[in-house]
């Protein structure tokens, strides 16, 4: 791993109320959500969501809205405060150095926090690791409740959108697919967020 892999800064579509993530459903759910605005049955809020604020590293991880489970693709948009308020309620999946004194303190972080926060390398237009990370968010427990209740400002379904850049990728249209993404930019995250979370930025 060269030293620039290792940069982590949450890049996002965002405004100055909401922030934009990602999330990639069966139709039965995805459907649901969409008439209701918000989460619903068949969704399940006991388990762990995880939402993903970059559009190319929600592509690779349901492959463009072809695998199974994952058809359909929301955009949604939450609340930025709801957005800082999991981060400030997070734990690092895993154990970092830089972050905490030591592997005892990560532990008691990831017993009482409701919230996972875990860097990937995110992608390009063709899927390959960057040099940077992207951040990925898992909700639990009461962060679950907040988000379906009150963070979500607006949802829609980008599945079209993702296809869409898809084919041009395959068809050797990089530029088109490029043009197509959503404008995403490094995120400003308070001092104390990005020492909790080891983020560059």
């Amino acid at each position: 791993m060269t030293e620039n892999e290792d940069v982590r800064v949450v890049r996002a579509a965002y405004t100055d109320s909401v922030i934009t993530v990602y999330q990639a459903y069966p139709p039965e759910i995805a459907e649901s959500a969409l008439r209701a605005g918000t989460f619903v049955a068949p969704f399940k809020r006991e388990r762990m969501t995880w939402i993903k604020p970059s559009f190319l590293w929600m592509m690779y991880r349901c492959g463009w809205a072809r695998k199974p489970n994952q058809e359909r693709v929301l955009r949604i948009d939450i609340d930025r405060a709801g957005f800082e308020w999991a981060l400030e309620h997070s734990a690092l999946s895993h154990f970092q150095r830089d972050v905490h004194a030591d592997r005892d303190e990560w532990r008691a972080q990831v017993a009482e926090c409701p919230v996972r926060v875990q860097w990937d390398p995110d992608r390009s237009v063709h899927l390959e690791p960057q040099p940077w990370r992207a951040i990925q968010v898992g909700l639990s427990g009461e962060a679950v409740d907040r988000y379906v209740d009150h963070w979500i400002a607006d949802l829609a379904d980008v599945t079209e959108l993702a296809r869409s850049v898809h084919s041009a990728v395959l068809d050797g249209r990089t530029e088109d697919a490029l043009g197509h993404l959503p404008a995403e930019r490094p995120y400003p995250l308070p001092e104390h967020l990005r020492r909790r979370l080891g983020a560059d930025g």
